[in-house]
């Protein structure tokens, strides 16, 4: 068995160093960010290029839909298509308790074949042929947790009792690691394959490498993280497709950690961003997802997108749902496990496509509910005013439901969502006009036409925070009396990004020219806007806004 699977391993390898796609040149551009985030340039909107119930009313042909519709994903704005897992599924599954039921969608996969329930082999080379000659990248769904093991007449059969499943190795009552996996099981276990082992490892190194320069593959979403280390992400990524775009899926509240796990006392912000770190890939924002299912319209200020660093930032994929979370066509409604309200969709998709982070669009919703033509509007300001993933965002709390300031590439926006705001001028400068109005007005969006306003001339302050000792998950910020420092509002202070001489920290700030400038330093919790460990005492520091000023505080 140990020879037959070597000799798998060793084929895919092999297809995926000698196969070329025709008409396709596979070089791939380096995206990665500042921190090297592999986010590709911080300017992706993802379209999620599926749902649920695909593979019950479109089985074998879905593959076709997407090449017959490239054409008009890419005018409708998208940049890339989140595509499902690209491997052969025959499995099947209901659950009389909640009315669902499904099979086939890739997710319970049995081996690499690509001919499967969305079509063919060919069909999918097609498909992804004609998305990228659109200018879409194609981001493949990966599924390295689990597979269907007990499927007959397939491809891939691993040895057990050497290590290369989770139960080769005895599993504990609880839902933590054992010596043959290093994550959370999914399900019973039973089928969680041990991606620390070299062979398993190998295996989807080589499938990766198959997928990038076989069929097209633009960037990797990898599935259930919890069930795996972020590190291995990491190293797939940096041997199969390192300039490539990749986002892991980890859905896991910090009240699932057990025992004396620090993750069990931290915020969703502080999960997300730690995977984030170690896989050096973006991170869909379920803090996020969790403030819109659970919060307040103003609360969504704490999804990892509205973070006031913009390390924080540049690695949110942000989302309003998904064939997971989501209704979908069809049967059953599909699987809808944690739907946002569709009272809330229109404000949701408002929010996510003016703000900061990396937005995906569900299918069902751009194509299937009537939300498209709105969503288009959406995205052709976020284009226009060049928003990213990483860019500036205030948010002004003085004002209800949820007011926030964007600056893009070129230029500004206003977005407020069920809010008492009357008139962009009353929080940012600028030659503003309408650009999206809906919901009766509880959807508001302004627009500058780009570059500053010559009637606020800025200039580029020195500040300097001495003395900043911080714990893990602080930073050092600066707060004072002009709108740029957060009116005296800690939730709205600017983080000092540069800490190479700590325990001083410092950092440029566009000021109003002439402007007199009281402030202080604080240390705040990078996570929780609004939990300030530390200010700075005595007397405001004070400078006037030239060119070139430099002033400094003490801590």
């Amino acid at each position: 068995m140990r020879t037959s699977f070597y000799t798998l391993a060793l084929a895919s390898t092999i297809a995926s160093t000698s196969l070329t796609m025709s008409g396709a040149t596979l070089a791939d551009n380096a995206g990665k960010s500042p921190n090297q985030v592999r986010y590709h340039g911080g300017d992706e909107i993802v379209l999620q290029g599926f749902h649920w119930n695909v593979v019950r009313d479109n089985r074998g042909a879905w593959y076709n839909t997407l090449a017959n519709q490239a054409a008009s994903i890419a005018d409708d704005g998208f940049t890339a298509v989140w595509m499902p897992p690209p491997w052969r599924d025959h499995s099947a599954w209901s659950d009389p308790s909640t009315g669902t039921s499904g099979g086939g969608e890739g997710y319970f996969w049995h081996d690499f074949n690509k001919d499967g329930q969305y079509g063919s082999d060919a069909q999918l080379k097609q498909a992804s042929r004609q998305l990228r000659a659109d200018g879409v990248k194609v981001v493949y769904d990966i599924v390295p947790n689990h597979m269907n093991r007990g499927y007959p007449n397939k491809a891939i059969n691993l040895p057990t009792g050497q290590g290369m499943w989770r139960h080769d190795c005895p599993d504990p009552a609880s839902n933590v690691a054992t010596g043959c996996d290093d994550g959370d099981r999914f399900m019973g276990g039973d089928a969680d394959l041990n991606t620390g082992h070299p062979d398993v490892f190998g295996m989807f190194s080589a499938e990766l490498r198959n997928l990038k320069n076989n069929y097209g593959a633009g960037g990797f979403r990898f599935d259930f993280v919890r069930g795996y280390s972020a590190s291995r992400v990491d190293a797939w990524m940096g041997e199969a497709a390192d300039n490539s775009f990749c986002v892991g899926e980890l859905w896991k509240s910090p009240a699932e950690y057990e025992g004396s796990d620090w993750r069990r006392q931290a915020s969703w912000q502080e999960i997300l961003k730690d995977w984030s770190d170690d896989a050096k890939c973006t991170i869909f924002d379920f803090a996020l997802k969790e403030r819109m299912q659970n919060g307040s319209i103003a609360d969504w200020r704490f999804g990892l997108n509205g973070n006031s660093d913009p390390r924080w930032r540049e690695v949110a994929v942000t989302f309003v749902d998904n064939h997971d979370t989501g209704y979908s066509p069809g049967a059953n409604g599909g699987q809808h496990h944690w739907a946002l309200p569709d009272s809330k969709i229109r404000m949701a998709y408002a929010y996510i496509l003016s703000s900061p982070g990396t937005p995906v669009v569900y299918w069902a919703h751009m194509y299937n509910w009537g939300y498209g033509d709105f969503i288009r509007q959406l995205i052709q300001v976020r284009k226009s005013v060049g928003v990213k993933a990483s860019s500036e965002i205030r948010f002004h709390g003085q004002y209800s439901g949820l007011v926030g300031t964007v600056t893009g590439d070129a230029g500004k926006l206003v977005f407020a969502l069920d809010s008492n705001l009357s008139n962009p001028e009353q929080i940012a400068s600028g030659d503003f006009r309408s650009a999206v109005t809906a919901d009766n007005g509880k959807v508001r969006v302004w627009k500058t036409g780009g570059g500053s306003d010559p009637r606020d001339p800025t200039a580029s302050v020195n500040f300097r925070c001495d003395n900043g000792v911080t714990n893990w998950g602080q930073s050092v910020y600066v707060v004072g009396n002009t709108a740029e420092l957060g009116n005296w509002n800690a939730s709205a202070a600017v983080r000092l990004p540069d800490a190479s001489g700590y325990p001083s920290w410092t950092g440029s700030i566009a000021l109003p020219t002439g402007k007199a400038v009281e402030w202080k330093c604080i240390i705040r919790s990078e996570s929780n806007p609004s939990q300030v460990i530390k200010w700075q005492s005595g007397a405001n520091n004070r400078v006037t806004a030239t060119a070139g000023a430099t002033t400094r505080g003490q801590l």
